[in-house]
């Protein structure tokens, strides 16, 4: 792949001074975290870490991730609309994995009772490496799809202009301008703002439901303000103060604080540690509600690493949206190399296969939010410890993509500059809304590019280990 700054790295002085340039564009521009000491006061805030230089992207990929996400918003929308199927993929998952087997009780749970939801509202990010095969020709790889609480969609929409004034002090107008136009911030809003008006009640709110920590306020304030613009309410809540003060009346309508709340945007509910048993019952008051709950918990169980696995095998995607070949060929192509644990000879072949040759894999359990998945001896050392354990099935086994290095600076507060040998994720941002069966809206909204020093195999930006970037298509 083309290193288009290659003149730029060899020029110390040049890099210092644009650096000081590029703090001051982040700080000007709202690319803001609040600090680890003050993780809930914005009197004390400090810049996102990203990337002094944008990272090349090679377009041929970059227009491949936008093509196939609309496929992506319909295949979760229509996983979460399939019992059997959720049913079938978590079973084994469900006996051995306590997280995944409350969120699946409480899905069985509303479908039960019957559900009051009519309209859903998908915020999804699809996201992918760049493989070099054998003969170094890239390839676009998914690595996961995130169906809830996707983040950095707000701050990204701020980080191009900060990398175009960097371009700009460094001499490079032109390559200044061939930079993206990106405002996931705006197409999130939008998604939500079209869940809200069909929910049909002009007076209720939106609830932005929120981690006790809240680090990452400004990403989502980005969002709340586009819908504040659109004179559509929001407040933030935690899961404490629906337990304390949510209720439902005999229609299933929700209230907080005596307001009708049309739409639940789930920034938090993603990790076991985000939940004790008040905050167990409060989702499934959630659930039980009339709101648009984004996700709704059946998207939630969609995006579980199990159900990427079952959706790579022979067949799997055909059954599921019958009709639709070409979409499904789309969806194929982006796939890596997917392995079930399941007890049972299949099984027992695969993790002796990682623990062979652990280098070639990653092993990852179902979890979101980064900095879960095991590489290398790690791999070999838990496996060996769990291949004759159900336990094994909470976990899938996935090729290892080897994407080619680039080198960059990672601009962090109070960390030295110095470059870095570097490796890049790209997220695409997708939203749909659904009302009864029909879908109203079907997008993709915009894109996300973070990058990491090739020494963290795993983290994202929140988990404080890759940082914000902008493709620069090659």
């Amino acid at each position: 792949m083309a290193a288009p700054w290659r003149d730029v790295l060899r020029d110390e002085a040049a890099v210092r001074e644009a650096a000081r340039v590029a703090v001051d564009a982040a700080l000007l521009g709202g690319v803001l975290m609040r600090t680890e000491g003050e993780p809930n006061a914005s009197d004390v805030v400090n810049y996102a870490p990203f990337t002094l230089l944008p990272s090349a992207v090679p377009s041929a990929l970059f227009d491949q991730a936008y093509a196939v996400q609309r496929d992506f918003n319909l295949l979760v929308d229509t996983i979460s609309q399939n019992k059997e199927f959720l049913e079938h993929t978590l079973a084994s998952t469900i006996k051995v994995d306590d997280f995944t087997a409350r969120l699946f009780r409480i899905h069985m749970q509303v479908l039960e009772e019957g559900l009051a939801q009519s309209v859903f509202l998908g915020i999804n990010r699809s996201d992918y490496m760049f493989d070099c095969g054998a003969d170094g020709t890239p390839a676009l790889k998914q690595i996961e799809i995130n169906t809830i609480a996707a983040s950095f969609g707000g701050l990204t929409s701020r980080t191009a202009a900060v990398h175009g004034q960097v371009l700009k002090v460094l001499g490079k107008s032109e390559e200044a301008l061939r930079l993206l136009p990106n405002n996931p911030s705006k197409g999130l809003a939008l998604g939500i703002a079209k869940a809200w008006e069909l929910y049909g009640s002009q007076s209720a709110v939106v609830m932005f439901l929120v981690e006790e920590v809240q680090r990452n306020i400004f990403d989502q304030r980005c969002i709340e303000n586009e819908l504040w613009n659109r004179n559509i309410r929001v407040i933030r809540k935690r899961f404490r103060d629906v337990f304390e003060k949510g209720s439902l009346d005999d229609a299933k309508r929700l209230y907080m604080d005596g307001q009708e709340v049309a739409v639940v945007y789930y920034r938090e509910g993603y990790v076991p540690t985000n939940y004790d048993q008040q905050n167990w019952e409060a989702r499934l008051l959630l659930e039980r509600s009339r709101a648009v709950k984004c996700p709704d918990i059946a998207t939630q169980l969609a995006g579980t690493k199990k159900v990427q696995q079952e959706l790579s095998r022979p067949g799997t995607l055909e059954r599921l949206l019958p009709g639709r070949p070409e979409a499904v060929a789309r969806m194929r192509a982006t796939f890596a190399g997917l392995y079930s644990l399941d007890v049972g000879e299949e099984g027992d072949k695969i993790a002796a296969m990682a623990i062979a040759d652990p280098d070639r894999f990653v092993l990852k359990p179902q979890r979101e939010g980064g900095g879960n998945n095991l590489y290398g001896e790690e791999l070999r050392q838990v496996l060996e410890k769990i291949r004759d354990s159900p336990e094994r099935t909470s976990y899938i086994l996935m090729d290892k993509i080897k994407p080619q290095p680039a080198k960059n600076y990672l601009l962090r507060a109070h960390s030295p500059l110095r470059v870095s040998e570097c490796i890049s994720e790209l997220g695409i941002f997708g939203v749909y809304v659904r009302q009864g069966k029909e879908m109203v809206m079907n997008e993709a909204a915009g894109h996300l590019l973070r990058t990491k020093a090739i020494e963290h195999a795993d983290g994202g930006v929140a988990a404080g280990v890759a940082v914000l970037d902008t493709p620069y298509l090659v």
